[in-house]
């Protein structure tokens, strides 16, 4: 499994924040306090002296329980006490531990640069005093203290560049979480816009047809009651086929497969005959004669043409209404036009004309939509015939 699938799926351990805070306290006072116990006894120091040297130790150490809430001043405060230790017997005492952890927590923590002037006014202190009080440090001493110092603050830049970069990368995944839930959604509404849009525009057009033909034509007014019924079941099988099809795209299982099949191009002379009425006629050209395009890309120029009538029928009290279909080059060209109010220039652009779009964008296609040459409007689709490779 490659690392990053790894750190997808398995976060990485982050210890509870009481154990950040508690740990360096402890080791600090295990390692500082008998040390300096041990090293006041085996020089033979005073007992005053020994005694200011381990309340050094021990305060530095429980100094860092307030690293967390203020990083910089448990820095300064642990220099401070460090810087006064290396003036107090015994000479050659325990390293002090508190300062490296008040370093790397300051840096982690933002407070860099209250450890770098901490630091550096501390050592410029030891440096200064000890020529002062005639105290003779070898110089290989100072270079290995100082050479600590870097590597204290080194590694506080390593880790605070670690938690920063484990950061940013939640981010981006949550942002990707967000954009793939958001792309969900809108396949989701597009699917069933576009199964919804379709039926009850239809169910609309044919219950007013009945209700105008109830008194004078019964019979007519009962084949619209019928079509209704009809409309109603097929819309419903849609609408379930649509959710398990959504249900189980990623799982490829067969108990999940769609109710229904996705539509194809045979199947738009029925829905070129459902479209006709109450003024409007809707006429088929198609040139493909036995060619048919992918499967996908049927179901894709469908679903434009079920949009653009259901748009014809809803907005553009057209009269008369064209579906053409051929092939040119390796692309379907699908064309609907009508002769209906149109759409001015700066007309805002709905939902249905997006879902259009997106549709054609995800078979690899283009969509156009512009006002007719003397009125109506235009959807053009040109489609890939082979479908996206």
């Amino acid at each position: 499994m490659p690392a990053d699938a790894w750190d997808e799926d398995w976060p990485r351990f982050r210890p509870p924040p009481g154990v950040t805070l508690w740990v360096p306290v402890v080791v600090a006072l295990v390692v500082q306090v008998p040390a300096t116990i041990a090293v006041s006894v085996w020089q033979h120091v005073p007992a005053p002296s020994a005694l200011l040297s381990i309340a050094l130790a021990a305060s530095s150490a429980l100094a860092l329980i307030g690293a967390r809430r203020w990083p910089g001043v448990t820095v300064a405060l642990v220099a401070a006490l460090t810087t006064l230790d290396l003036f107090v017997p015994p000479d050659v005492g325990p390293v002090f531990v508190a300062l490296a952890f008040a370093i790397i927590g300051a840096v982690v923590r933002g407070a860099r640069l209250w450890a770098l002037i901490s630091v550096g006014v501390g050592w410029l202190v030891a440096v200064t005093a000890s020529g002062m009080l005639g105290v003779a440090w070898h110089p290989f001493r100072i270079a290995v203290a100082t050479l600590g110092l870097g590597i204290f603050f080194a590694m506080g830049e390593g880790i605070r560049a670690r938690l920063q970069h484990g950061a940013e990368r939640r981010r981006q995944l949550a942002e990707r979480q967000r954009t793939l839930e958001q792309d969900e959604r809108t396949r989701i509404a597009r699917e069933l816009h576009d199964v919804l849009a379709h039926s009850l525009s239809q169910i609309s057009v044919q219950s007013g047809m009945g209700l105008h033909l109830f008194d004078r034509e019964p019979e007519r007014a009962r084949e619209a009651l019928a079509n209704i019924r009809s409309l109603s079941a097929t819309g419903l099988d849609e609408v379930r086929g649509v959710l398990s099809f959504l249900r189980g795209a990623d799982s490829g299982s067969p108990a999940t497969a769609p109710l229904t099949p996705q539509p194809q191009l045979a199947e738009l002379p029925r829905l070129v005959a459902q479209r006709t009425g109450l003024g409007l006629v809707v006429e088929l050209d198609d040139r493909l004669g036995a060619e048919t395009p992918a499967g996908a890309v049927q179901t894709t120029a469908y679903r434009i043409v079920q949009e653009a009538l259901t748009n014809v029928v809803r907005h553009s009290a057209a009269s008369i209404a064209t579906v053409t279909l051929e092939r040119v080059g390796g692309e379907l060209v699908v064309r609907i036009a009508d002769d209906g109010a149109g759409t001015g220039a700066d007309a805002t652009e709905g939902g249905g004309i997006r879902g259009m779009r997106e549709r054609a964008s995800l078979a690899g296609g283009t969509l156009e939509v512009r006002a007719g040459e003397r009125s109506g409007t235009v959807v053009t689709a040109r489609l890939p015939w082979r479908g996206v490779s």
